[in-house]
């Protein structure tokens, strides 16, 4: 347990790895992951286990209470800890916010950290591990940290650096590089930026890892050896070793030892290897018989190698492969055999380009199966990082040649020799031989050397090498390379000797001797064989000769060359060539000791010819560079020899020589041989005096540039300046070793001396030479590099000396061109960069000649990138030694020198790049952002390395006011243009906020000066409104608003720097307190920086900030008696910002606390507290509606318009409010904002000024383009019906004008206004109610309601969704009760929301007959000020059997301040109504709704709105009819029929026969919803129907059961027509027995019927033949006829319907009588004057025609019966009437299944006649579209309503045919639309009426 007996000095950190309740005294309960700090320990009892943390150490800093713990652990695994925690948060969120794909990178990034991180906590891994482990852990972060918005971390090998304690250019530079490494790929390692002077990285070698794994093809059954290679197809050679795998007969390796273990490391392939066309090419060679299946040639016993196969792998695309994976991956590789050994060779070649004819494809897929993987790194490098691989006995296989880089060390001396043919003679043979070629290597006593050939890697050395048999070949081309890796001291001597035997395969199978070759491997001159082809000559023997003496042979010729040296070779020797036979070899030799080079040779045995030195000298240039590396050390020693044994002879040509070695080793390619020269240089170099003679040389070199024309070799001189100085100094050492400091001064003159001719180099003129110029630079880029040489021998002040002189004999920028500018200024770079400088002796020295060519190069504006690279080299050293006295002085001479150049640089370059951002032209290097940031950071270092006296003796050195005006307007320019060019991106925040707070100390510097020197009677504006804008950009820069920022990071910058934006306040605060009288300079100019200070959401900013403005008042006060602008400015810059969404409720509490505290005590309080309580307070009150900026300057618009009648502030914020939503797209709400502008206008010729984006017009002309510009809005958001009355308005200017053209052009848009509303399809939005209680809510939003106007397809749930995500912390209510007190007082925020109904007052278009749906639709739900919602309960108690008899309805009324749509979507609900409604009331409303919906379903279906798929009208019939079956309709019988509750309830009477109406009417319509369905209904689908049919009939039985109950005349007989019953269907019959025979069997009905008739037969059945129902009296049989809907109308009485007329206009008598016979005169239902069972009996339908099975006798016209229904009233066009069978574009938002639903309000209607029908007409509905369904007759014409009529009866339609859309006279909304009637005229019986005609009347039949 820990307690308190121990205490520790240093700071212990736990953190919990198990859970802990505290379950002991006083115990402390914590959670896994939480963190402790352990104070003391012991062993008694303590508040929590010791055993339940892992102890982790810490350091403390700053101990108190602000004290911050660090632990002691790797500092990037801490980062990574603190990182994970922050991602934590934000990765959730991409969940939330639908970033999925992120969502699960940003996881899988996690998850690697968290594996990293305990890879490096293990402690496990190597240095060299650990570093590519952070490695990946710093990418992986960096990205993260990216793609989660977080900052950029700068960092310095892995880790975070400390901004304190690097220089400000240091830090952007890790910037930059952390910035770079973020771009690129993942798995590139960011090294720090080489110093000026390092030379470029070496590229990186490659090694091919391969592995045989298995030979499948194992149909040989011998030894095998298989040899792998890397050939280069477009050179046709091969450039590795090979690697040799030997397997037995079985398959496996002849080692056993070798299992798993057949691998090759095929290395140093360069990155232009990796570029080349390889291949890696296997050669499957046999051991055994000699035809693999001829038993019978050659013994068993004898064994041959023999040519089996190949295979090859392109390496093109499997490079590409492996390089991006880190394991080894297999390969298949099928083995090809030859189909003519002649052609063995080149086989790989043929296979590569798929010669077919000349190899074998094998039978099967399989073969050599390969991995490969591809290894990067030197081989030290990959020792390290693959012990596993070199712990498998890897073979390693070396290019065949050196690596491009040679590396020091690396001795090789192997000689590759390629057997390459031979031609031989046949012998006498009848057939050709099988040759075989033995090769032994022969030392000098004639011993055959051991292992000393290698036939390939993999395998032991051999002492001979056998070749393999082609079979009966006299031309034998075997290609075959062999290694020999003969020693070197054996190679002099040594000689290889070839034997030729013809391989028989007779019986005994012997091998006989008939020839041999030799040549030996170093020639007479003492050079190697040379790397080429050599023809050596074959001579004869027997099979007997034993080679026992070979110098029998050895004096004889070997090749042509060698024959013609020895001409005279007697014929009597043993050995006789044979001239016709010839054998060939090349050789290629990778040797480190040994040459092929005559000259190097002859330079390394300069004594054998003393005589030829000069000549051996001059050659040396002819060397190549690989001989010359590998006898480096040899050639100097020598060099220095020869230069010893006659320095006046040999010096200038030993001095050329070295100069040559010296800038070899400058080429990359032996670069890594540097190394080498410098140990030669220190450890074996010898030559004491050579340095005399160096640097005699050297100085005649110098001496002599201003007089030769070529320069070469001066050139070159200068560029072997390094290493010339290292020879001469270490010479120097040497000597004065050797003689104890001998010849000091004469050394020291001799350098002087020197210094002074590279002055005078360096001085010449060479504008006009451009050799010298070449030389002159060559001398500076080499010059930086002898500093550390002679810092062996002199002085650092010496050193200093002799650099400055040197450095000031460069001519100035004027004198010099543009190429050397760069030059000598890359010299300084480098003269910065080097170790000289870094003493502070030297910098004393240096720093002015480094600052007076930078101060002339910034001047002129020229090579600003070089300069900056300089100053920040020099800010570096600076800040790393900023503990030495000297650095003050060193920052003094910076701050004289640079500090005003810097800003007149920097000042050119931010106007450069804003220029150029403005006009995209032609792109500056110096104008980029790079190098922008770059002078930014050495500005920022010079003034952070500044203190107080830097500052003080910069201010006192200026000469005159004027020159301190003009460097302080230049100082804040530069930190304004820093604030607000954004040169730092957002995400260095590091950056960022150490750029502020060096900005704040260099402000609190420089304030002082400006007081005492610009105030008062010196008062300069300029200079103090640069200091003010500075200061008000300051504290408003987005870096500084630490509340955006998460609470960790906002304390860690606290910590660091505390809150500068109230530092800056402070400062701002003092400076304004000083101006005293000069206040009134700023009043009102600053009113509006200051106030958007005060906005800043930090209090002490506030407190200290918003006083100044009632010193601006007081200022104002006092000099004009009144604060007049300070009120205007105010306002109107407060309003701005407060319509940006600035400022809380906070703030405006505390703005009018202040000023108000402050006012008190002045003499014109009552005038300031008036102002600031209605003037300031009232204008912030535009935050009162929701957060929407739209709603806070809808109220500002009312406070301008209301309260302070400004109308330039009232329309400039009618136009924001426009513009807000123009941008969120509502168009109606921009309109009608506009609207408000447009209504302050007159049709006026008054001129009015420009103002806004108007120009100066007439006020007529402005109003015109609002209006056409408000019409445009609404036409965008589908108003039509609201830009009429603006079109007329327009038209009637226009008009009056006499401008026809404009006339003409605006009714044609009227008319299309008419158009678009009967063509175009429009949503209906949906209204939803919000309330906002709690406390927690905004005084503007508390317990308050509002009711908003949806988006289109918006619902509820969305809306929620969205007001949710508004409020995050509200709680949604799930109830629409009233809040209770409770709710409304508590702390928190409670969000009721539900949708409402929007109610139309008084609208009359609804209320009116034939108007279309989609008109009343727009009338439903625009201009509406009421909306309300219903709340069902349960007054009394509920009956259980029929809960309708008691569920009453809630039904509550919002009336809102202002209609939707509006200016607004939103509105606040000024007024609530509370109503409640009966059940009786209730039922009736639920049926008329439902009947709406059916009506309009069907009407849909009728008039082929809906297409195809009848799911919907299935769904709904069903509910309906299978609801009332079941109950629906039923239960309200039950419940309001009973007479029971009619004899209780005598008062709905009325409401009772209303509701039973209601019902019949239903039952009318789904007898044609039965109708429709039957027509459409799939023959699938035809059971459904069936069952439709039969619950029909029972509820239609049901519903007439009680009709005749409760009202007993319905059964009575009418006086006009005898015992007539109207049925549900349509049908009529005239006795009630009739009505039940016909219910005896349903199934029976034709509604049930699965047949329908063509088109051309509707309407033309005879009435008489017809087939009707079988129980159903034949008399009454008749077509069954689908219903025409009409939207209903109780208002008004139906007409009856015209049947066929005669030419007068009137039926047939015999048509009338089959009418009064069938169903009697007619009455309307809605008559007021006939009774319930009047009405009853008079129900009629529409049916279209509906097929039956007919007779064969001719068809006749039927009769219609007819269903008479009131009409509800639309708002008709007179400029288009539409059909009033067009269907209703409103959404069903019942259920299906249902047959109760609250709809909206929707009836059916008929249409009145005129007295004159026109003619018939042929088209049919469904020949027109539906909004031209009417046509105009020219004989009506004259009346003020064109009749119209439409036809069914013809049966012919015309496709295409549409009518012209009529006129009107009237306004849309200014007469009442006709009257339309249907009228039954009697006709003669037989006869029907063969359609339809509507007419149009004035006024109602």
């Amino acid at each position: 347990m820990m307690t308190a007996t121990e205490r520790v000095d240093y700071m212990n950190r736990g953190r919990f790895i198990c859970n802990f309740r505290g379950s002991v005294t006083q115990g402390l309960a914590l959670e896994v992951g939480e963190t402790v700090q352990i104070l003391e320990k012991c062993e008694g009892k303590g508040v929590f286990p010791a055993s339940y943390i892992h102890l982790k150490k810490a350091i403390v800093t700053n101990r108190g209470p602000h004290e911050s713990v660090v632990p002691l652990e790797d500092p990037i695994v801490t980062e990574v800890t603190s990182t994970l925690q922050e991602w934590a948060l934000l990765w959730k969120q991409l969940y939330v916010k639908h970033k999925v794909d992120l969502f699960y990178k940003v996881r899988h990034v996690m998850m690697e950290l968290i594996d990293l991180r305990r890879q490096l906590l293990s402690g496990h891994l190597t240095q060299d591990q650990s570093r590519d482990v952070k490695r990946h852990i710093t990418v992986r972060l960096d990205w993260g940290n990216e793609h989660l918005g977080l900052d950029l971390v700068p960092r310095k090998e892995f880790e975070m650096v400390d901004e304190d304690q690097i220089s400000v250019s240091d830090l952007y530079k890790m910037h930059l590089s952390s910035r770079h490494s973020v771009q690129q790929s993942s798995t590139q390692v960011m090294f720090p930026l080489p110093r000026h002077g390092e030379p470029s990285r070496v590229p990186v070698p490659h090694h091919l890892l391969v592995n045989l794994k298995s030979f499948t093809y194992n149909s040989i059954g011998e030894d095998t050896d298989i040899f792998f290679s890397l050939y280069d197809l477009r050179e046709g050679k091969t450039i590795s070793e090979k690697f040799l795998v030997r397997l037995n007969k079985n398959g496996g390796p002849k080692n056993p030892e070798k299992v798993d273990r057949l691998c090759a490391l095929f290395t140093d392939l360069s990155n232009k290897d990796m570029k080349r066309d390889l291949y890696i090419v296997s050669q499957v060679i046999r051991t055994g018989r000699m035809l693999l299946n001829d038993s019978k040639k050659g013994p068993p016993h004898v064994q041959y190698r023999r040519p089996y196969g190949c295979a090859v792998l392109a390496m093109s695309d499997v490079l590409q492969i492996i390089s991006e994976l880190k394991e080894e991956k297999d390969f298949v590789l099928k083995v090809y055999t030859c189909n003519n050994e002649n052609e063995w060779y080149q086989i790989h070649e043929n296979i590569i380009r798929k010669s077919s004819t000349k190899y074998t494809a094998p039978s099967t897929n399989y073969g050599l199966i390969i991995s490969l993987q591809l290894l990067r790194g030197d081989m030290e490098q990959v020792r390290r990082e693959n012990p596993l691989i070199f712990s498998r006995g890897v073979a390693i296989t070396r290019k065949l040649g050196f690596p491009d880089v040679i590396m020091p060390g690396d001795i090789r001396n192997d000689l590759y020799l390629n057997l390459e043919r031979g031609d031989f003679e046949r012998g006498g043979k009848s057939v050709q031989k099988n040759v075989e070629v033995t090769m032994y290597v022969i030392y000098a006593d004639g011993e055959i050397l051991k292992d000393c050939i290698s036939l390939g890697s993999g395998e032991p050395n051999i002492p001979e090498y056998r070749s393999f048999v082609l079979y009966h070949n006299n031309s034998p081309r075997w290609n075959e390379v062999i290694k020999l890796p003969i020693p070197i001291d054996r190679f002099r001597g040594s000689h290889l000797r070839f034997e030729f035997r013809h391989c028989s395969t007779k019986d005994k199978g012997e091998k006989k001797l008939y020839g041999f070759a030799f040549t030996p491997l170093m020639r007479e001159d003492g050079t190697t064989l040379s790397d080429e082809s050599h023809e050596l000559y074959v001579y004869k023997c027997d099979e007997n000769t034993t080679f026992s003496n070979h110098a029998l042979y050895l004096g004889l010729p070997c090749c042509k060359d060698d024959f013609n040296s020895c001409p005279n070779i007697p014929s009597s020797l043993i050995f006789q060539r044979s001239t016709k036979e010839t054998f060939w070899i090349s050789t290629q030799l990778s040797s480190t000791k040994l040459t092929q080079n005559v000259d190097l040779l002859a330079l390394l045995k300069w004594k054998a010819h003393p005589d030829r030195v000069m000549d051996i000298l001059g050659r040396l240039r002819h060397v190549s560079g690989e001989e010359i590396v590998k006898f480096l050390q040899d050639i100097l020693d020598t060099l220095f020899s020869i230069l010893d044994d006659n320095t006046d002879k040999y010096g200038p040509l030993v001095f050329q020589s070295l100069v040559f070695i010296i800038n070899l080793l400058r080429d990359s390619k032996y670069y890594h041989f540097r190394p080498v020269m410098d140990t030669y240089i220190q450890k074996h170099f010898a030559g004491a005096l050579a340095y005399k003679e160096l640097i005699r040389c050297l100085k005649w070199y110098m001496d002599r540039s201003a007089e030769v024309v070529r320069q070469d070799h001066i050139q070159e001189a200068m560029r072997a300046l390094e290493y010339l100085f290292k020879f001469i100094i270490q010479s120097r050492i040497l000597y004065s070793r050797a003689t104890c400091g001998m010849e000091e001064e004469q050394f020291r003159t001799s350098i002087q001396e020197l210094f002074q001719s590279i002055r005078f180099v360096l001085s010449l003129d060479s504008r006009n030479s451009e050799t010298l110029i070449f030389t002159q630079a060559a001398l500076l880029n080499s010059f930086p590099a002898i500093f550390d040489e002679l810092l062996q021998m002199f002085t650092v002040q010496e050193v200093a000396e002799f650099v400055r002189g040197t450095l000031g004999s460069m001519p100035s920028t004027v004198h010099i061109g543009q190429s050397m500018d760069v030059v000598k200024l890359q010299s300084i770079a480098r003269t910065v960069d080097s170790r000289l400088f870094s003493f502070p002796e030297s910098r004393r020295i240096l720093l002015p000649v480094v600052l007076h060519h930078i101060h002339l190069h910034l001047r002129q504006q020229k090579e600003l990138l070089i300069c900056s690279g300089i100053l920040s080299s020099i800010f570096s050293i600076i800040k790393s030694s900023s503990l030495d006295t000297s650095v003050q002085e060193e920052v003094e001479m910076m701050v004289e020198s640079l500090l005003d150049v810097l800003l007149q640089t920097l000042l050119a370059i931010m106007s450069k790049s804003q220029s150029q951002e403005a006009v995209r032209g032609q792109r500056c290097p110096q104008c980029t952002a790079e190098i922008t940031g770059e002078y930014v950071s050495c500005l920022l270092s010079l003034l952070r390395q500044m203190t107080d006296i830097h500052f003080q003796r910069l201010m006192e050195n200026f000469q005159s006011k004027d020159e301190l005006k003009e460097f302080l307007l230049k100082i804040l320019c530069v930190f304004r243009n820093l604030m607000k060019l954004s040169i730092f991106p957002r995400d260095w925040n590091i950056m960022r906020l150490l750029t502020s707070n060096i900005i704040l100390t260099t402000a609190q510097q420089l304030a002082p000066a400006l007081h005492k020197n610009f105030a008062e009677t010196d008062f300069d504006f300029k200079v103090w409104n640069s200091y003010f804008s500075l200061a008000v950009l300051y504290i408003n820069q987005p870096s500084l608003q630490l509340e955006n920022l998460s609470p960790a990071k906002r304390k860690k910058i606290l910590d660091k720097y505390g809150d500068m934006r109230v530092m800056m306040t402070y400062e701002l605060f003092n400076m304004w307190q000083n101006l005293g009288e000069n206040k009134i300079h700023f009043i009102p100019g600053m009113i509006g920086p200051f106030l958007g200070v005060t906005l800043v959401p930090q209090v002490e900013v506030r407190n200290i900030m918003i006083p100044i403005f009632h010193d601006m008042m007081d200022w104002e006060q006092r000099k004009n008696g009144n604060f007049k602008q300070v009120e205007a400015e105010l306002i109107d810059k407060l309003d701005s910002l407060v319509s940006e969404g600035k400022g809380d409720e906070n703030y405006r509490e505390l703005f009018g606390l202040l000023l108000l505290e402050k006012i008190e005590q002045e003499t014109w309080k009552e005038t300031g507290i008036s102002f600031v309580t209605s003037i300031i307070l009232k204008v912030y009150k535009g935050n009162q509606t929701f957060t929407k900026i739209e709603g806070l300057t809808l109220n500002v618009i009312n406070f301008y318009k209301s309260e302070i009648n400004k109308e330039e502030m009232y329309i400039r914020y009618i136009h924001k409010l426009c513009d807000m939503h123009l941008q969120a797209e509502n168009y109606t709400e921009a309109a009608f904002t506009l609207l408000l502008y447009w209504e302050l206008l007159h049709w006026d010729e008054r001129p009015v000024k420009e103002f806004l984006h108007y120009p100066a017009q007439t006020e007529w002309h402005r109003k015109e383009g609002l209006c056409r510009k408000v019409i445009h809005y609404f036409n965008k958001g589908k108003c039509w019906e609201y830009g009429i009355p603006l079109c007329r308005e327009l038209a009637f200017q226009y008009e009056s004008l006499y401008d026809y053209q404009s006339l003409s052009w605006i009714r044609k848009m009227e008319a299309a206004y008419y158009d678009n509303i009967m063509e175009q399809q429009r949503l209906e939005p949906e209204f939803f109610r919000v309330g906002f209680y709690g406390r927690k809510f905004p005084f503007f939003l508390r317990n308050k309601e509002f009711v908003c106007r949806g988006h289109d397809y918006e619902r509820l749930e969305a809306f929620q969704q969205r007001m949710l995500g508004e409020f995050p912390q509200a709680i949604a209510m799930q109830h629409p009760n009233q809040p209770d007190e409770a709710i409304l007082q508590c702390d928190a925020q409670y969000l009721q929301i539900y949708a409402v109904t929007p109610f139309p007052e008084s609208v009359t278009v609804l209320q009116m007959d034939r108007v279309p749906d989609r008109i009343k639709s727009f009338y439903r739900v625009n201009n509406v000020r009421r909306f309300r919602y219903d709340r069902p309960f349960h007054k009394g108690p509920k009956d259980r059997e029929n809960e309708f008899k008691s569920l009453w309805i809630e039904r509550t009324t919002l009336i809102l301040t202002h209609p939707l749509p509006g200016i607004s979507r939103w509105f606040e609900v000024e007024k609530r109504e509370l109503v409640e409604v009966s059940p009786l009331e209730n039922a009736i409303s639920v049926v008329e709704n439902k009947n709406q919906e059916l009506r309009t379903l069907i009407s849909q279906y009728q008039h082929k709105q809906l297409h195809g798929n009848i799911n919907l009208l299935s769904m709904t019939l069903n509910g309906v009819i299978d609801a009332a079956v079941n109950g629906g309709i039923a239960r309200y019988q039950e419940a309001f029929f009973d007479k029971d509750y009619i004899t209780s309830h005598p008062e709905d009477t009325e409401k009772i026969t209303q509701l039973k109406d209601l019902m019949q009417e239903q039952v009318h319509i789904l007898g044609v919803g039965l109708a429709v369905h039957e027509k459409l209904v799939h023959p699938e689908m035809r059971p459904l129907h069936k069952k439709l049919i039969d619950q029909f009939q029972m509820m239609r039985s049901s519903l007439f059961h009680v009709m005749r109950i409760s009202s007993p005349s319905l059964s009575s007989n009418s006086s006009e027509a005898g015992n007539l019953l109207i049925l549900a269907d349509g049908m009529v019959v005239e006795n009630p027995e009739d009505f039940y025979r016909m219910q005896a069997s349903p199934s029976s009905s034709s509604l049930s019927s699965t047949h329908s008739a063509p088109p051309q037969m509707i309407n033309s059945v005879s009435s008489t033949m017809r087939v009707g129902s079988p129980s159903l009296p034949d008399k009454y049989r008749h077509n069954r006829e689908m219903l025409m809907l009409l939207p209903p109308h109780r208002e008004r009485p139906s007409s009856a319907m015209y049947s066929n007329i005669t030419e007068n206009g009137q039926p047939p008598n015999f048509q009338r009588a089959l009418f009064h016979q069938v169903i009697g005169p007619c009455k309307p239902c809605s008559d007021p004057n006939l009774s319930v069972a009047e009405k009853g009996q008079h129900l009629s339908m529409h049916f279209d025609a509906f097929h039956h099975q007919v007779s064969d006798l001719p068809p006749a016209l039927p009769a219609r019966s007819l269903r008479k229904s009131p009409l509800h009233p639309i708002p008709a066009s007179p400029t288009s009437p539409q059909s009033v069978l067009d269907g209703s574009n409103s959404t069903l938002s019942g259920s299906a299944s249902s047959g109760v639903s609250s709809l909206s309000e929707s009836n059916f209607g008929c249409a009145t006649s005129s007295s004159e029908p026109p003619a018939s007409r042929t088209d049919t509905l469904e020949s027109a579209p539906s909004s031209q369904a009417w046509t105009t007759d020219q004989e009506d014409l004259d009346s003020p309503y064109q009749p119209v009529r439409y036809s069914m009866s013809e049966p012919d339609v015309l496709e295409g045919v549409k009518s012209p859309p009529c006129r009107s006279n009237s306004a849309p909304g200014g007469v009442n639309p006709a009257q339309v009637a249907y009228q039954i005229q009697s006709q003669a019986p037989g006869l029907s009426c063969s359609g339809y005609t509507y007419h149009r009347c004035e006024r109602p039949v």
